[in-house]
């Protein structure tokens, strides 16, 4: 079974990794500290290059720019213990997000940030807000614009090295959070896309690391996006495959408060 722990961060978790995939842009910060290099070996790009290579590659600044709002569906699997079910996406900006997944076994989770309250229910918890350190982390990966503003994000970004990430070279870069801790990425050296991400967040049940993959980009509309994201959290591998993604329909509605968490709110 997937665990407490798990369950608790699942579907917010699974949302702002797409969310994030979908609209991440860039500002420049200030430059890092040099990155040792081997002998011989070529200079790493900067941490910004990297970035904006992947912000052209889906289709650049002005296409992200362009969009309020964005709706993605696709389908839930946990390959370890043969489950599956659905999940559904709605984001606006600025830091708007509902995600709602159906899983057997789970049954169903929504959670959601209406830009001041970070909420979720389930059949294990019922209504629940997010308060302290994880609201305020909600918050954080709720911003529809991603990177937009990184300098204002982040303390610092750097590229650390030239790696190896799900079998293809990849640059792997740090972006530390104001007040400490870092969120790393790997861009494809190839295509300068976006590969994955590991990322540490809090919930009730605690600290949850979270490792993710994107692959499987196509077009939708205007950008490029992933179709397919695979997670590990706490041991446990969830597989999303992205069936629909569309811009700029979401009726502002969908972020109203449910009344089970209205009650909770003084």
């Amino acid at each position: 079974m997937i665990s407490k722990k798990l369950k608790q961060g699942f579907a917010f978790s699974l949302a702002c990794a797409l969310v994030s995939g979908s609209t991440a842009l860039a500002q420049t910060v200030a430059p890092p500290a040099p990155v040792a290099q081997k002998p011989g070996e070529a200079p790493l790009p900067p941490a910004q290059a990297v970035i904006d290579r992947h912000i052209e590659a889906v289709g650049g600044r002005n296409a992200l720019k362009a969009h309020t709002s964005v709706n993605i569906k696709g389908s839930v699997s946990v390959p370890a213990n043969g489950m599956s079910g659905t999940i559904e996406v709605f984001a606006a900006r600025p830091n708007k997000i509902l995600a709602k997944t159906a899983l057997v076994g789970i049954g169903d989770v929504a959670e959601g940030f209406d830009g001041t309250v970070a909420w979720s229910t389930s059949p294990m918890t019922g209504p629940m807000l997010s308060t302290g350190d994880e609201l305020a982390q909600k918050a954080f990966d709720a911003n529809f614009d991603g990177a937009m503003g990184i300098a204002s994000r982040y303390d610092a970004m750097k590229t650390l090295e030239k790696t190896t990430f799900e079998g293809r070279p990849a640059y792997k870069v740090a972006l530390t959070r104001k007040g400490g801790g870092d969120d790393i990425e790997f861009y494809d050296v190839e295509t300068g896309l976006k590969a994955g991400a590991i990322m540490e967040r809090k919930n009730p049940m605690g600290t949850i690391s979270v490792t993710s993959s994107v692959s499987d980009y196509k077009k939708f509309g205007d950008l490029l996006q992933p179709t397919t994201l695979k997670q590990t959290m706490t041991g446990v591998q969830i597989v999303t495959t992205f069936t629909s993604i569309e811009y700029d329909k979401v009726d502002p509605a969908v972020f109203e408060l449910p009344a089970a968490i209205k009650a909770l709110v003084k």
